[in-house]
């Protein structure tokens, strides 16, 4: 029996019609050419999560550092008293910043009344203004010194 090729030859389009023998028209486009439109039912079958965003971007930093300003910690005293993280002396204010989660203190604002704090750390200017006004900041030793 003579093949199909054998058979075929001359005739200019092995029985293909016009355009299915050329290219890539056979099988719709070229890779994922029609996935939104008649490769779909495919697409649902075979690959449903090839559309659309995958993974995650990671945008906050692995440990943000919890501050407070001297303003705000003015502020806050007597919810700090209530809680227990602060109590009151004859001659000055004993604050616990670290058992009350906070990281570090930032110089913005006035310090009335002397205060002796607690803190993880804190900047120049808190020192300063606190130091001023008869307190103290009470730093742990730093470790990598």
């Amino acid at each position: 029996m003579v093949s199909r090729t054998r058979k075929l030859r001359g005739s200019r389009t092995h029985g293909r019609g016009k355009k299915h023998g050329r290219g890539a028209g056979g099988r719709g486009g070229t890779g994922n050419a029609g996935l939104h439109k008649h490769k779909f039912k495919s697409m649902i079958k075979y690959d449903p999560e090839h559309f659309g965003r995958h993974g995650f971007t990671r945008h906050a930093q692995m440990h943000p550092v919890t501050a407070i300003d001297l303003e705000d910690l003015a502020r806050r005293l007597a919810e700090f008293e209530a809680a227990g993280h602060a109590t009151k002396d004859n001659s000055r204010i004993h604050v616990d910043l670290t058992a009350a989660g906070i990281d570090k203190l930032l110089g913005s604002g006035r310090v009335a009344v002397a205060m002796r704090i607690t803190v993880a750390k804190a900047s120049e200017a808190a020192l300063a203004k606190v130091a001023d006004a008869g307190g103290e900041v009470v730093l742990p030793a730093a470790a990598g010194k």
